[in-house]
């Protein structure tokens, strides 16, 4: 691919990236407006968020497989017009479960946009110019997910909340079209591209496992984990999770090659993947509620808390990529999650009930180490796997981003919830009076801390 269509490329890969992220956030400030509209409860709203969650956490790893047999191009513009014809569905939905399903068509859009452009990303660019353009759509991902609530909030409360979604459909018609023509050419690992053989019983097991897991961990914020519904969907994950294992060792085409967890470098990555999404989701989801409930902001100054975090992102994830490419990941993926650990432990001890400034530095400290965390680790995950199994690897790497994202948002409410009569913080050095918010961020640390082991095990670039 010569220069010109490469920068082409990358043009729709980020304003992709951008629509994607913030079409995930932008409805959190405007839930109580679809409520009140549409004549649902906010629990019952809640979904609105969920569902696209789910299909996201499904999703990923399926077109992270289909990559491997199918021509890119096909796969990412038959998902912008999925994303296209689900922000329609949502414009024109009568009722909250017409718009819930809406967004879980855009949820089957999105999933797409993650995975397929870290695929094109691997595909096209070699290993010194890669760490640069997974920065760049790192950033873009950084700045959708600060700055996503603040559209949403200020469109919603302007034009109404279908307005959100008329914007949605429009940039995704133009990205489908772009992305038409700008991924020509770039061919797939499969010459045969023989999808008849592919292992759909693999993939089915896998998209329950993960389904049924991360739908029982967000029943269980609610409704308690030891609920029969929250059990069943775990035991109903535990169960899909066997039975994948045993398929893939056992199908001639598995959905998923057992070569990719004999890998040690990649299991690691997909560790500190995982753990960090865990850390920084769960960040982006307390801080605004803590500013509500703690320090009595407006759901619109609490919002403005993440912009520190969010240009962080945008700011330092290109810088990085392109860093990266020059000293190494593990380096930076090492640093990162130990400024992560430090950001949370800093919200734990001093920022719980003292100050909003000082939650938005916390939250920018976030932003800061998941910068210096997500472009490396996802260049060290793509950088030890073979060509014929990218699609496959990265599918399942973005896809542990995402669940870890929605485990740590489930979990770490949970705590809170379960905290939210405590008088003795588990943090000996806080002092203030917001006991279960230090408890939730304390374990936010503790994830990181969990990262920081697994980046030991990162492979060491050869430089």
């Amino acid at each position: 691919m010569n220069m010109k269509s490469a920068r082409w490329l990358m043009i729709v890969l980020i304003l992709s990236s951008l629509l994607a992220a913030v079409t995930v956030d932008m409805v959190n400030p405007v839930l109580g407006l679809i409520s009140e509209s549409l004549q649902a409860t906010k629990a019952q709203a809640g979904w609105v968020v969920t569902g696209i969650t789910l299909l996201l956490a499904i999703g990923i790893p399926l077109y992270g497989r289909l990559a491997d047999d199918m021509e890119l191009r096909k796969l990412y513009t038959f998902s912008a017009l999925v994303l296209a014809i689900g922000s329609l569905i949502c414009v024109l939905a009568p009722n909250l479960a017409v718009l819930v399903f809406g967004r879980m068509v855009q949820g089957i859009g999105m999933a797409a946009i993650p995975v397929l452009s870290v695929v094109a990303v691997s595909k096209v660019f070699t290993e010194g110019q890669r760490g640069m353009a997974l920065g760049m759509v790192a950033g873009c991902i950084g700045i959708g997910t600060a700055f996503g609530p603040v559209f949403g909030g200020v469109v919603g409360q302007s034009w109404g909340w279908p307005a959100l979604f008329w914007i949605t459909f429009i940039l995704s018609l133009v990205i489908a079209v772009g992305s038409f023509y700008a991924l020509s050419g770039i061919t797939t690992a499969s010459a045969a591209g023989d999808t008849g053989s592919f292992d759909w019983a693999g993939g089915a097991l896998l998209v329950l496992a993960v389904g049924l897991f991360l739908l029982g961990i967000t029943q269980g914020e609610s409704s308690g984990f030891a609920s029969s519904t929250v059990l069943g969907c775990l035991a109903g994950s535990l169960i899909s999770a066997i039975g994948f294992v045993w398929r893939i060792r056992a199908a001639s085409r598995p959905f998923v090659p057992p070569v990719l967890f004999k890998n040690r470098h990649f299991v690691h990555a997909l560790i500190v993947a995982f753990m960090s999404a865990f850390a920084y989701f769960a960040i982006l989801v307390y801080v605004p509620l803590l500013n509500l409930e703690v320090h009595g902001l407006t759901p619109g100054e609490a919002g403005l808390t993440l912009l520190p975090g969010g240009a962080a992102v945008a700011l330092l994830s290109p810088w990085v990529g392109r860093i990266s490419d020059r000293i190494g990941t593990k380096p930076l993926v090492m640093a990162g999650v130990i400024a992560m650990g430090g950001s949370a432990l800093f919200l734990s001890t001093f920022a719980s009930g003292a100050s909003p400034v000082l939650s938005a530095l916390g939250v920018m400290g976030a932003g800061i180490a998941f910068a210096l965390i997500n472009s490396p680790v996802t260049n060290s995950a793509a950088g030890v796997l073979q060509k014929d199994t990218i699609g496959a690897g990265m599918g399942f790497f973005q896809g542990a981003l995402y669940l870890g994202a929605g485990t740590g948002a489930s979990l770490v409410g949970a705590l809170l919830h379960a905290r939210s009569d405590a008088e003795v913080p588990l943090n000996p050095v806080y002092a203030l009076h917001a006991v279960n918010y230090s408890d939730a961020f304390l374990s936010v640390a503790a994830a990181a801390c969990i990262a920081l082991i697994a980046s030991v095990g990162l492979k060491k670039d050869a430089k």
